[in-house]
C-alpha cells in the first residue's frame, strides 16, 4: 500500500512527478501537499489514520528547468503511445523502426524513429515506407517538451489522474 504511486502537482497544478504514498503521506503531515484526490484505502499509523492519496497538489511553487527527453526505446514508445505507426495496432510488444535505414543514411533522431509491430517491421525491412508501401500513420516527431509526461501504463491504472494532465 505505501508503495503505491501519487502523482505530483506543482502549486499552479502543473504535474511535477510521480512519488510513493509513504512520500506523499509525509509531505501532507509537514503541512507541504494536500490531497486532492484519494479513496484507495486508508493507511494506520500508531497515532493516526490516513486517506491513501492518489492525487496531491504541493503549497508552495517549485520552479524547475524544462529538461530534453533522451531518445530512447521506451520513449519512442511512450511517444507512439504503444502503437504501430505502420498498421495502427496497439500492443506492448512493438520494435523501434528507423524510417529511413541507417544504413542509407537515416539517422537515430526523433524525426526517423518510430514504434513498429513486429510483422510490420520484418515486412518493410530495409527499405523505406514508399518502397515497401508502407505509408506512416503520422509523421514522427520530437515528443512535446510539456517538462512532465506520465508512463504511459500509468494511465491505464489511475483514471483520476487523466483530468490533471494535459492532452
Amino acid at each position: 500500500m505505501v508503495n503505491l504511486p501519487v502523482l505530483v502537482l506543482n502549486q499552479n497544478y502543473q504535474p511535477l512527478n510521480i512519488c510513493r504514498v509513504r512520500r506523499a503521506v509525509v509531505l501532507l503531515i509537514c503541512n507541504k501537499a494536500e490531497v486532492l484526490e484519494n479513496g484507495r484505502g486508508t493507511l494506520h499509523s500508531a497515532e493516526a489514520v490516513f486517506d491513501v492519496p492518489s492525487v496531491i497538489r504541493l503549497v508552495y511553487f517549485i520552479r524547475r528547468p524544462r529538461q530534453q527527453r533522451k531518445l530512447t526505446k521506451l520513449e519512442v514508445f511512450n511517444r507512439d503511445r504503444y502503437i504501430c505507426q505502420y498498421c495502427g495496432r496497439e500492443t506492448k510488444e512493438v520494435t523501434v523502426d528507423h524510417v529511413i535505414p541507417r544504413r542509407r543514411g537515416g539517422e537515430h533522431s526523433w524525426e526517423n524513429v518510430v514504434s513498429a509491430c513486429v510483422p510490420c517491421n520484418r515486412h518493410k525491412a530495409g527499405r523505406t515506407p514508399i518502397e515497401a508501401r508502407m505509408p506512416l500513420l503520422r509523421r514522427a516527431r520530437p515528443p512535446g517538451n510539456d517538462g512532465f509526461y506520465v508512463p504511459y501504463h500509468y494511465l491505464h491504472m489511475h483514471i483520476e489522474w487523466q483530468k490533471y494532465l494535459p492532452q
